[in-house]
C-alpha cells in the first residue's frame, strides 16, 4: 500500500508540474517571411543522437529532445524538401490538413561527414538505368552540392530545455526556433512539454516517451483535422512536426 501511495503522489506531482509548464508552452510567431526558397538547418536530428523512446534507464535523463521527435538522418533533411511528403507530386491539400509543402533546397552539415551541403530533392526512377526495376518504382532522393559557407539567411534550431527536476518526473521540455541568422532575431519559437503519466513504466515493453506524446502541450494533433485526433496515438503526429512549424514562419516560395 505504501508503494502505491508513493507512486500516486509522484504521478500527481508530475501532472501538476506539467500543467504548470503548459502555461508557458505554445507557438510564438513574431514575424513571418513570404517567398522563402530554402532553409539552413543549424542542427540535424539523427538516430544515433536523438532516438529516445525511454526504453533504457538512462533515457529518462538523456537530453535528446523527445518532444521534438521527428524523422531522422536523411529523412529529416528530406522532410524540408519541396513535395517530399507526396513523393514529388504537387497535389492539392485536403481541407484542414497541413500543407507539408517544403522548400526548393536545404543547407546543412551532413552528420555523416560533418561537411556543408546544399540539398535538393527530386524523384528518382531507377528503371531508367536498371531494367530489373519496374517502371512504376519511384523514390524521393536528395542531390547534394558541397558548399564552402552557408548562403541562406534563415535557420532552424531545436533544443532540449528539460531540467533535472522535470526529467525526474518524466517531463520533457523542447524549444524549436526559426532564426534570422543575419540579425540573430528569433522570428518564431515553439515551446513544448510532454509527460509520461505512468512515470517511466516499461510494463509490457511500454515506451515511456512514446506514450508521453499523448500528454503534450501544444498537442501534436493541432495541425490536423479533428477527425484524426482520437483515431491514433499522438506520437504519429510528431513526424514532420518541425517542417510544419517552420512553414508557418517561413512561407515557402510558390
Amino acid at each position: 500500500m505504501a508503494h502505491n501511495w508513493k507512486a500516486k503522489k509522484q504521478q500527481e506531482r508530475a501532472m501538476a508540474m506539467w500543467q504548470e509548464r503548459c502555461k508557458k508552452s505554445g507557438e510564438f510567431i513574431h514575424k513571418t517571411v513570404e517567398g522563402v526558397e530554402g532553409v539552413y538547418l543549424v542542427n540535424v536530428r539523427t538516430h544515433k543522437d536523438n532516438f529516445n523512446v525511454g526504453e533504457q534507464p538512462a533515457d529518462q535523463f538523456r537530453l535528446s529532445d523527445p518532444y521534438g521527435d521527428d524523422l531522422e538522418d536523411e529523412g529529416y533533411l528530406i522532410s524540408f524538401a519541396r513535395n517530399s511528403r507526396t513523393g514529388g507530386r504537387d497535389e492539392p491539400v485536403g481541407e484542414g490538413w497541413p500543407p507539408h509543402k517544403g522548400y526548393r533546397f536545404v543547407e546543412a552539415h551532413d552528420p555523416k561527414d560533418g561537411k556543408l551541403y546544399r540539398f535538393t530533392g527530386r524523384v528518382d526512377q531507377p528503371w531508367l538505368r536498371d531494367k530489373s526495376y519496374g517502371e512504376w518504382v519511384r523514390e524521393f532522393v536528395l542531390d547534394r552540392t558541397p558548399l564552402n559557407q552557408r548562403t541562406l539567411r534563415y535557420g532552424v534550431k531545436f533544443e532540449d530545455i528539460s531540467t533535472r527536476e522535470e526529467r525526474e518526473h518524466w517531463i520533457a521540455g523542447s524549444s524549436l526556433k526559426v532564426i534570422d541568422l543575419e540579425t540573430g532575431e528569433v522570428l518564431g519559437e515553439r515551446v513544448g512539454y510532454m509527460v509520461d503519466w505512468a512515470q517511466g513504466s516499461r510494463a509490457g515493453a511500454r515506451q515511456p516517451w512514446t506514450f508521453a506524446a499523448d500528454n503534450a502541450c501544444p498537442d501534436f494533433d493541432r495541425d490536423y483535422p479533428a477527425s484524426v485526433h482520437s483515431n491514433r496515438h499522438k506520437s504519429r503526429s510528431q513526424m514532420r512536426q518541425t517542417q510544419r512549424f517552420v512553414e508557418k514562419v517561413l512561407k515557402p516560395l510558390n
